[in-house]
């Protein structure tokens, strides 16, 4: 962002941003303020532009500040309010704890156990922020409701909403609303996506924020600093079993299938024996309840494959459903670069991805987003095969 253009700095280095937002129609909106940097610039561009704004907190976990969670809800709801204080917005808290538990926490665990690793920070998007929480902004009669999610909603000649990538690479959130439906996209309100995380700092701090210096969260909001086995362990029961090769020679023992992701390396427990050369996770087969691992070779098979099935593929633009083969970019994790990919129509809705370049240690219950461009298309789940991995397809 070049300052001598986009910044008129007054005496008390109060700040005034011409972005594209300032030109938009003024709206009613409702920003989800999470109390951190991010949402609380967001608010205070959308008021800056002329739009009424109102702020609101979610809560999502009931006990805030407790050793499982570890995760400072209590300080994020404290800074929120005194976000909003100092713009002078009305703020809401809303009780989202029971929903949270059942649609985003629930289904985590069980996919953990049951063999999938899905991705909490999608669920959380599409069925609290983009769900429960727009429903309420719609009967509060808001018009918008705003995140500091780094991408760009468009509006095409037809007046469809469009999902693309935000112009800060690094910090890109596009992947985790790959699961948002068109008609949530259309609610929603992105200002930061014109903006670089730099310099969306630099206006919390013109702006006086009191979290201008606040760190951003890292990991999962519900576990904080605590690691997804040590969450699991409160819910999951151990099992022990049997650490085997691709081979079935026995290696060594696991505590439980759970504990273990596709492609890891630490805390496997089991030494190489074998100079430069390190297992690695390749498979969990709960039939036999064996953690399956092999050396992290460019060609071992049941580490790295090109084609593999998906499920419960959506697209965000009309038309691309209808087709039974498309050449797109396809993102098969988050911050991974676009790479192109060749998506197949197969029987009964199912489809198949087909990478041009191979794939390392892809997990079944993860998100592929597909891209035109920069554009979000759409996103599909890969299936689970028999050992635990994602699916390859014929």
């Amino acid at each position: 962002m070049n300052p001598s253009k986009n910044l008129l700095l007054g005496p008390r280095s109060i700040i005034i941003v011409r972005l594209r937002v300032q030109r938009s129609p003024k709206e009613r909106i409702l920003v989800a303020l999470s109390g951190g940097v991010d949402s609380a610039v967001t608010a205070a561009l959308l008021k800056q532009a002329g739009h009424e704004v109102e702020a609101v907190y979610v809560r999502t976990w009931e006990h805030e500040d407790d050793l499982l969670g570890n995760c400072p809800g209590a300080q994020d709801l404290r800074d929120a309010e005194t976000v909003a204080l100092q713009l002078d917005v009305p703020f809401h808290v809303v009780n989202f704890i029971d929903f949270y538990q059942q649609e985003v926490v629930n289904p985590m665990v069980h996919g953990y156990a049951d063999g999938i690793t899905p991705n909490p920070d999608v669920l959380c998007n599409r069925q609290m922020k983009f769900g429960a929480l727009l429903e309420y902004a719609q009967k509060q009669s808001f018009e918008a409701l705003a995140t500091g999610h780094y991408c760009i909603r468009k509006t095409n000649k037809s007046g469809e909403a469009e999902l693309w990538e935000g112009k800060d690479k690094n910090k890109d959130q596009s992947y985790f609303l790959a699961r948002l439906k068109s008609s949530q996209l259309m609610y929603s309100r992105f200002p930061l996506g014109s903006l670089e995380k730099p310099d969306v700092r630099k206006l919390a701090h013109a702006f006086s924020l009191p979290v201008s210096q606040k760190k951003d969260s890292q990991g999962i909001c519900f576990l904080g600093k605590v690691k997804v086995p040590e969450f699991l362990s409160h819910f999951i029961q151990d099992k022990n079993g049997e650490i085997v090769d691709t081979n079935g020679k026995v290696l060594g023992n696991h505590q439980g299938l759970h504990r273990y992701t596709l492609g890891q390396r630490k805390g496997i427990g089991v030494p190489s024996n074998t100079d430069h050369e390190n297992f690695v996770v390749t498979g969990k087969d709960k039939v036999t309840n064996q953690l399956i691992v092999a050396f992290d070779r460019p060609n071992e098979p049941t580490l790295w494959a090109k084609r593999f099935g998906l499920e419960q593929v959506g697209f965000l633009c009309p038309g691309f459903e209808h087709q039974t083969e498309i050449n797109l970019l396809g993102k098969a994790r988050y911050r991974d670069p676009s790479t192109p990919i060749r998506l197949i129509k197969k029987a009964n809705e199912t489809w198949s991805v087909e990478f041009k370049v191979a794939q390392r240690a892809l997990t079944p219950g993860q998100i592929l987003a597909f891209y035109l461009g920069e554009q979000l298309i759409g996103s599909g789940i890969y299936s689970l095969s028999k050992f635990g991995r994602a699916a390859l397809s014929s």
